[in-house]
């Protein structure tokens, strides 16, 4: 089931056509979706709750910044320039290298949870997109330790 299934959106019919609207478009698209990226690195260095998954990161932070920027604009339906750059994301597989406890797991949400209500305006929509991305998080997840 892909996002747009997920969070109940897609088709909206009108007179003349029908259009997909996606979560990329429903939050502000490009600006709105590069300012959550940043914004949740920007939580991740400077707040202490987020310490050890600031740790486990390459520095700096700049490019993994710009990648988060077109994944998270991928995933929520706007142009594929991950896939274009960067091949399949292929998550579970690029996270394996790393220890990702539920500990980490929990930082990377309150990081991502303060990042989207900070920049989406539509709560309910927030709380979709981010309830699939705990999904997801908890997929990256590889050891209880």
């Amino acid at each position: 089931m892909g996002l747009l299934s997920k969070l109940g959106m897609g088709k909206k019919s009108t007179a003349n056509s029908t259009d997909v609207v996606t979560p990329y478009q429903a939050i502000g698209g490009e600006k709105v979706a590069h300012a959550i990226a940043n914004r949740f690195y920007d939580i991740m260095e400077t707040d202490p709750i987020a310490a050890e998954l600031l740790a486990i990161h390459p520095q700096p932070l700049d490019r993994i910044r710009h990648v988060f920027g077109l994944y998270l604009t991928m995933w929520l339906g706007g142009p594929n320039e991950y896939e274009q750059q960067r091949g399949h994301p292929r998550l579970r597989a690029r996270h394996l290298p790393f220890t990702v406890t539920p500990a980490l797991k929990v930082q990377w949400m309150y990081c991502i949870k303060k990042a989207m209500y900070e920049n989406v305006s539509d709560i309910a929509l927030a709380n979709q997109l981010l309830a699939a991305l705990d999904q997801l998080a908890d997929h990256m997840v590889n050891t209880e330790a």
